[in-house]
């Protein structure tokens, strides 16, 4: 199996520049905001590929909340969370994702990221990601566009 295309920021446009926040409350450094990330990303494409239930339930507290869309009714807890996952799972090797950090604060990230599809569709994203203080979401909140839609009316 071929892990998705992780890219991390650009060398110019480090989580620092990327619009990384922490107020002065914070405990959290930015580094290491930066880094929990990183890794909770490459762990979500972990278990993106594998559609393993334990690489699933490792990214989420056991109360979590995943929202599959801002406004639709998210999936609570590790069994919602992993049922709807799989009923929605994509084949190992059907995608490429690509990313970056918008904002990074102790207790919330916003990621951009591409999805590429082997088939060809391409979707924008946009995940809010909110950690419990052990680097797990306690909610996840995705947007997903498809590109080849605009959203012109005219």
């Amino acid at each position: 199996m071929t892990q998705s295309n992780l890219t991390p920021p650009e060398e110019d446009q480090t989580p620092t520049t990327a619009a990384v926040s922490a107020s002065s409350t914070d405990s959290t450094a930015p580094g290491d905001v930066a880094q929990m990330t990183e890794r909770w990303v490459t762990a979500y494409l972990t278990a993106w590929s594998s559609n393993r239930a334990d690489d699933i339930t490792a990214l989420f507290t056991e109360d979590a909340s995943y929202f599959t869309e801002p406004y639709s009714d998210p999936w609570v807890g590790h069994q919602a969370i992993v049922d709807g996952w799989l009923e929605h799972a994509d084949g190992p090797d059907s995608f490429t994702f690509e990313w970056v950090p918008l904002v990074l604060t102790a207790e919330l990230s916003a990621v951009q990221g591409v999805t590429t599809y082997a088939e060809g569709t391409v979707y924008s994203n946009l995940w809010l990601i909110r950690f419990a203080p052990d680097g797990r979401a306690r909610e996840f909140t995705e947007w997903w566009m498809d590109q080849a839609h605009s959203s012109d009316t005219d």
